[in-house]
């Protein structure tokens, strides 16, 4: 129901996301520039880029070692020097900043969590869709996830300067955590009751699986409840965003 359509191929990063070369990347980590992830050609480790990448995991910021033709493609050329960053529009939020919004406006907690939604076109939408609709934050993993590209900023149309954004290493472990704190928590997929008959008032955090393989198993297990959606065409799934959207503004319509 819910296993969404799928990016396979994803655009080339914009210009202003990506920072390459050595020194570029290095003064990147030591200035405090937000910074979603750091790319290094696979196998090497010559001159400064042993430090480079470790002042990046000192900072907090995700590794990832790719075939050099990878660096090539997202940089538009060679002259990369076998390493490049990705800039963030924004910094992140923390839980606790979602926490917090939820409490100022003296409401239950609304948090919507992304699940490895890779594709930025759908982060995008569904940061817009969650700020319409009075969500206070938007959960995303470190990892397998689009992050806060400028991309991401464009198809959210401004809605990413005004909805919190947290990145987490662990998404069973958060939703564990949420739930200690009083949420509950649903998850959308084929085989739940319809989204229309459940309670979703109340503080509760809504799960968007992957455009791939929807909610990964670990991540179900620990959700409260999983809801589906009635399909009555001959298509058989939702494209990642517009479920979201559908979810959201159920809730928001239960809590009016």
């Amino acid at each position: 129901m819910i296993k969404n359509d799928v990016s396979q191929n994803n655009e080339r990063e914009n210009e202003k996301d990506v920072i390459f070369g050595r020194n570029s990347v290095a003064e990147a980590i030591k200035s405090g520039r937000p910074l979603d992830s750091v790319m290094v050609a696979r196998g090497d480790r010559s001159g400064s880029i042993p430090k480079i990448v470790a002042d990046a995991k000192k900072a907090g910021i995700v590794i990832k070692e790719v075939d050099p033709k990878k660096l090539d493609f997202v940089c538009g050329h060679n002259n990369h020097q076998g390493i490049a960053a990705f800039g963030a529009v924004k910094e992140y939020s923390s839980v606790e900043d979602i926490f917090a919004t939820a409490e100022e406006r003296n409401e239950p907690p609304f948090i919507i969590i992304c699940d490895e939604i890779e594709d930025p076109h759908n982060l995008g939408a569904i940061i817009r869709t969650a700020e319409a609709a009075g969500a206070h934050g938007v959960i995303i993993p470190k990892r397998r996830s689009a992050s806060l590209s400028f991309t991401v900023a464009k198809t959210s149309a401004g809605a990413v300067e005004f909805m919190h954004v947290a990145r987490v290493t662990n998404i069973p472990q958060t939703i564990d955590d949420l739930k200690k704190r009083g949420v509950w928590v649903y998850c959308a997929d084929m085989d739940g009751e319809p989204f229309y008959k459940s309670n979703l008032k109340g503080a509760i955090a809504l799960v968007i699986g992957s455009e791939g393989n929807g909610v990964g198993r670990l991540v179900k297990e620990k959700c409260d409840v999983t809801l589906s959606m009635p399909m009555k065409g001959k298509i058989n799934s939702l494209n990642a965003s517009v479920a979201a959207g559908i979810l959201m503004y159920e809730v928001s319509r239960q809590r009016d």
